[in-house]
């Protein structure tokens, strides 16, 4: 119950910074996706289940309040969620390489899958444009905040990790 309750929180105080305080930071109208680092985050540190609960929520809630189609965003970050708890098994909390390369890949899937399903499929075909005005520096904003992001993210996990453990340990 701790573990969901902080991750909630964690959820929504991204979730409030990525749509309020980065929207008025915003570099040529491009905010960094928080969404996505705690996601892609959560979703190795933890496995694909949770990753993938982790994601479906997440993209609820931006659904409710941003999206047009309902589930959209939910799908999409379920999916990111999922695919990066497939490399649990390859996460070492001491390098930052792997959450990087994994936070990037996740930023370029997402925002290619906005592109395919909501303007690819109007007939919007200016992928060159949406790659170099948008997903490029979106994506070097979001590594940018992910680099004070992350390992925020990792002590929470390591420390709901300890309670936990000590916590099974009382019952055996």
């Amino acid at each position: 119950m701790r573990r969901k309750l902080t991750v909630f929180v964690i959820i929504f105080v991204c979730f409030l910074l990525q749509t309020t305080l980065f929207q008025a930071l915003s570099l040529a109208s491009i905010a960094p996706n928080l969404l996505i680092v705690a996601v892609s985050s959560f979703g190795f540190m933890r496995g694909r289940k949770e990753g993938m609960y982790i994601g479906f929520f997440t993209g609820l809630i931006f659904d409710a309040f941003y999206g047009t189609i309902l589930g959209f965003y939910a799908l999409v970050y379920m999916y990111v969620g999922y695919c990066n708890g497939m490399f649990r098994r390859f996460f070492f909390p001491d390098d930052i390489k792997l959450p990087m390369l994994m936070i990037a890949a996740s930023d370029i899937v997402y925002n290619l899958g906005v592109y395919i399903l909501k303007f690819f499929f109007r007939g919007q075909f200016h992928i060159s444009y949406y790659f170099f005005h948008i997903m490029v520096p979106e994506l070097v904003y979001t590594l940018l905040i992910m680099i004070f992001l992350y390992p925020i993210l990792l002590k929470v996990n390591q420390r709901l990790e300890a309670i936990e453990k000590r916590s099974a340990a009382k019952f055996v």
